[in-house]
């Protein structure tokens, strides 16, 4: 993908495209901000972008002529038919600490509101952050063999191309169970190697002072991404309705208020589909963000609940490349262009 929007960048076109493409707004996604471990086995690489680079987007998206808006603020001006100015509502997923170490003070340095979209499991230590259990687990072993209801994974882990095939192979044959044995088989794996996936969370992850001091902040909001961070279309109706309900009850507990706005863990299509969608509407949301990849359009505003998103993505930190996206042009080409890998 990133050669494609170089390309689209060095030919002018993202430049030449029809300002319709690019719609009357863009939400961001984010996960973490920090700058990057020396190592060279990084396969989450992609949930997390430097500070520097944030800054650098804030820079882009002011001298394009967005507007930086509070999700809530954005929401109302979709709902309500405000074309004013084009706008940009930064969010971050899940509640990593670095949202409040690192990326806080990019974003008080320039003004410019944010969104958290807290996974209370996290602060509460029930849910674990299985994704980067399994980088720790392949890059500590020479090894790795995972259980699936199907037969066994068995792979080497000696150097950094065998962990990486070990990675691709493993992260996606995980990413396709029920959430109950995904989890179940991470904390086999965790033991066997002797990860302390608890300990992992509160390394990572704020805990509820933290949370509280982030939502004290008057450019800060945090709202709902459910108590255990469970894919929802993988659940019986009433299941995922509960791991939503929980998180707005743990949080209005904590923090004083019942959340306005949901993020769907994962957020792919095979996560969060039309079911989904209806659901955090019947719960009153105001909006729901997936991770479907796009702008937002004037037609969205029938459609606040199933919010694409534009990815911050680690492996992508270039301007042009970015420029290119806010455009609108790549995803009016996906659908012919495939190789582009938009969509």
């Amino acid at each position: 993908m990133g050669r494609a929007l170089l390309a689209l960048h060095a030919s002018g076109a993202a430049r030449l495209a029809p300002t319709a493409l690019a719609g009357i707004g863009v939400i961001f996604m984010l996960h973490r901000v920090r700058e990057p471990d020396d190592t060279d086995f990084t396969p989450n690489r992609l949930l997390e972008i430097t500070p520097g680079f944030l800054e650098e987007t804030i820079g882009l998206v002011r001298e394009l002529g967005y507007a930086c808006l509070s999700l809530d603020e954005a929401v109302t001006r979709l709902i309500e038919g405000d074309r004013s100015e084009r706008f940009a509502v930064f969010t971050l997923d899940d509640g990593y600490r670095d949202n409040l170490t690192d990326a806080l003070p990019v974003f008080e340095r320039h003004d410019v509101p944010f969104t958290v979209y807290l996974t209370t499991g996290l602060p509460d230590g029930t849910a674990e952050i299985w994704w980067v259990a399994l980088e720790r687990i392949i890059a500590s072993s020479i090894a790795v063999r995972v259980m699936l209801p199907d037969g066994e994974i068995a792979m080497f882990t000696r150097d950094g191309i065998e962990k990486y095939a070990a990675w691709n192979r493993i992260y996606w044959a995980l990413r396709g169970l029920p959430e109950d044995l995904l989890r179940a088989e991470v904390r086999r794996l965790a033991a066997e190697h002797g990860l302390d996936l608890q300990a992992l969370t509160r390394e990572l992850a704020m805990s509820w002072d933290e949370v509280r001091t982030l939502a004290a902040h008057p450019l800060a909001s945090i709202e709902a991404h459910t108590a255990e961070h469970f894919a929802q279309a993988g659940l019986p109706d009433a299941r995922a309705r509960t791991d939503i309900e929980q998180g707005m009850t743990r949080i209005e507990a904590e923090l004083g208020y019942r959340p306005r706005h949901f993020s769907y863990p994962y957020g792919d299509p095979s996560s969060a589909g039309d079911a989904d969608f209806a659901r955090a509407e019947a719960l009153g949301f105001r909006s729901a963000t997936t991770t479907r990849k796009g702008l937002v359009k004037p037609e969205h505003a029938g459609r606040s609940c199933r919010l694409p998103r534009l990815s911050l993505n680690g492996e992508y930190q270039d301007r042009r490349m970015l420029e290119a996206l806010l455009s609108g042009l790549p995803f009016a080409l996906a659908r012919p262009i495939r190789s582009l890998g938009i969509d």
